[in-house]
């Protein structure tokens, strides 16, 4: 069966991201996705997503659902037919919402792990933390909405990095068969992004020695969106090998 196009609006979305050593996350990447790099950085981070009138295309926005999500993710590259694609590899994703857990890897792409969520926001705060049911990850972030992206030694500023995250609208996802990668492709015209700054941040994918050595992740920035309409397409699963060789992406 050929998975619906969906539709939803993004009510929240926080781009927690992390600049990394490329040689720490070669490792982590199937082929054939190697890391895209960002003045010499690789890009990884979370996306802690809340999702309002998700609904298959042709429904109305009235009979869409509501759920909080999140997504550790690693910006990519790969060769496609076409030239070289960029998007993001997802190794976890992880969901509150039943339906979200169910139907991810069945209904539409995206297999989900089932979490808690506890959210706390204002106009110009938002904090987000969440814990797995299988007590594998943990997040805990507070932002503060800004004027100004600054701090960031991957991006020279919020035209720079909005540019970077709009161009990588492709995500796959680890699946538990190993031999695949779910694909979902993000569309919207109304594409928007606040800068932020993170006041306290703890995640335990990043902050593990046994993925990222010390020194080897380092928080750099904070993207906000709110109040987005989206639609989602699904993508032909991709096949993969074993982990990538250990080569690295262009700089971007």
């Amino acid at each position: 069966m050929r998975p619906p196009r969906l539709a939803s609006v993004i009510e929240r979305r926080l781009l927690v991201n992390y600049r990394v050593d490329p040689e720490a996350v070669v490792p982590l990447l199937p082929a054939p996705l190697r890391p895209q790099l960002v003045r010499g950085h690789a890009v990884a981070g979370i996306c802690l997503l809340r999702l309002g009138s998700v609904r298959p295309a042709w429904a109305p926005a009235v009979l869409g659902l509501r759920s909080e999500n999140a997504a550790h993710r690693v910006a990519v590259e790969w060769d496609g037919p076409d030239g070289v694609e960029t998007g993001v590899y997802i190794p976890r994703r992880d969901t509150g919402s039943l339906v979200n857990r169910w139907a991810g890897g069945r209904v539409f792409p995206g297999e989900h792990g089932h979490a808690d969520f506890e959210v706390r926001e204002t106009a110009d705060t938002l904090r987000v933390a969440y814990a797995t049911r299988d007590g594998s990850t943990g997040v805990d972030v507070t932002v503060e909405v800004t004027e100004r992206l600054e701090g960031s030694e991957l991006f020279a500023g919020l035209d720079e990095a909005s540019a970077f995250f709009r161009t990588g609208s492709k995500g796959w996802s680890a699946t538990r068969s190993g031999c695949s990668l779910d694909g979902m492709e993000l569309h919207t015209d109304a594409w928007r992004v606040e800068p932020g700054r993170v006041t306290a941040a703890r995640s335990s994918y990043f902050d593990d020695p046994a993925r990222f050595p010390a020194g080897s992740a380092t928080l750099d920035s904070v993207l906000v969106m709110r109040d987005v309409p989206v639609r989602w397409r699904a993508l032909p699963d991709l096949p993969v090998g074993p982990p990538a060789a250990r080569t690295l992406g262009r700089a971007a």
